[in-house]
């Protein structure tokens, strides 16, 4: 009935939706790996946050209430099923305004704010340092500082988020009569080809580097892939993909939960943040980065030619490119962030970044 192409948190959170809460009967997930979560959500693949919208200061308070909607979701399951907290750790999580403008930002969105998250509190110098001592030690008590701070914070490993969705959909499956889900793991999807079934209806043909599945019904969560199917399959022909890939400097423990900083407004990337490591508190991660570069799938130098055929290299395309990368703020932070990845350089660069939130952070600390 669906086939399922991706074994990411996507992919695997709608394979468990499926088996365990609709009548559908046949579901099968396809995934190139030998096991789930192994890209994108692979817990070094991400920011390891469960994103409410409550301390994201580039989200309007229309987006905070999509977003919420599906975290409160994904924490339900996590409260229920993973008693022992093998996949998320729970901190508090702020957001620090440092300036007049910054704080003033902050007062404004916390008044919109506050009625969706009743949890969020906004506090001062002294509050703060209760909080996270590290975030004032070296500050002048000149600089105005506030923030917005809830103690609904969540660390993720989503991989193994995905590898417990995955576990309760096949045991779903086998609890119910007539229902049956399938795994395909090591599997590469060659192809998708749409096909007129005996009735009449449309349906999709799945050519994989294995065997040949016929499913009504298709759902392509593959990540930067994902367009490249559409494409081919007619869809999503006005889009282009830029794609953004970013990396994480460690310290040892500086913070006791998470830290923001406040969005610039132009960037619609993440700001830098930092955060306890899903699984190990000892350390703390800064940043991320945030580079461009053509390829569908870091690391993977053999999906640069699929990142030119998803691209859409068009004159349209060309145009939106340019319009993007000739902004001077914009072009100037990827440049940047092209940087704090050399070797010395990198660090003594980066370090700027994270002394907005540690002021007395040390070169040698970061890694």
């Amino acid at each position: 009935d669906v086939v399922i192409v991706g074994g990411g948190v996507c992919g695997s959170a709608l394979l468990y939706s499926l088996s365990k809460y609709t009548n559908v009967k046949r579901v099968a997930l396809i995934e190139k790996c030998d096991q789930v979560a192994q890209v994108n959500s692979k817990h070094t693949g991400n920011s390891q946050t469960l994103h409410f919208g409550d301390i994201e200061t580039n989200y309007t308070l229309e987006k905070a209430r999509k977003v919420n909607r599906g975290a409160s979701m994904v924490k339900r399951y996590l409260l229920t099923h993973d008693t022992e907290r093998s996949i998320y750790t729970k901190y508090h999580k702020m957001v620090l305004a440092v300036g007049e403008a910054q704080a003033d930002k902050l007062r404004e969105r916390y008044e919109v704010f506050k009625a969706l998250f009743p949890d969020l509190r906004l506090i001062k110098r002294e509050e703060i340092e209760a909080v996270e001592p590290k975030v004032l030690q070296g500050r002048g008590e000149d600089e105005e500082t506030l923030a917005r701070v809830t103690s609904e914070g969540y660390t993720v490993d989503y991989g193994r988020l995905s590898q417990s969705f995955v576990e309760r959909a096949t045991e779903a499956g086998e609890q119910a009569d007539e229902k049956s889900v399938e795994l395909m793991m090591g599997t590469k999807v060659v192809d998708i080809e749409p096909v007129l079934s005996e009735e009449g209806g449309e349906r999709f043909v799945v050519l994989t580097d294995k065997r040949t599945i016929e499913a009504k019904t298709v759902v392509v969560t593959s990540g930067a892939h994902s367009l490249l199917f559409a494409k081919k399959l007619g869809y999503g022909k006005d889009y282009a993909l830029l794609s953004v890939a970013g990396s994480f400097y460690f310290a040892p423990q500086l913070l006791n939960g998470k830290v923001y900083t406040v969005q610039l407004a132009k960037l619609p990337f993440a700001a830098i943040h930092g955060d306890p490591e899903v699984h190990d508190a000892q350390q703390t991660r800064f940043g991320p980065t945030a580079k461009v570069m053509p390829m569908l799938e870091r690391g993977k130098y053999g999906t640069i030619l699929e990142y030119f055929q998803t691209a859409g290299l068009s004159l349209d395309a060309f145009r939106s490119f340019l319009s993007i990368l000739s902004d001077p703020a914009i072009l100037t932070y990827i440049v940047m962030n092209f940087l704090y990845d050399v070797p010395l350089i990198g660090k003594w660069l980066f370090i700027r970044k994270v002394k907005k939130i540690v002021p007395s952070v040390r070169l040698k600390d970061l890694r």
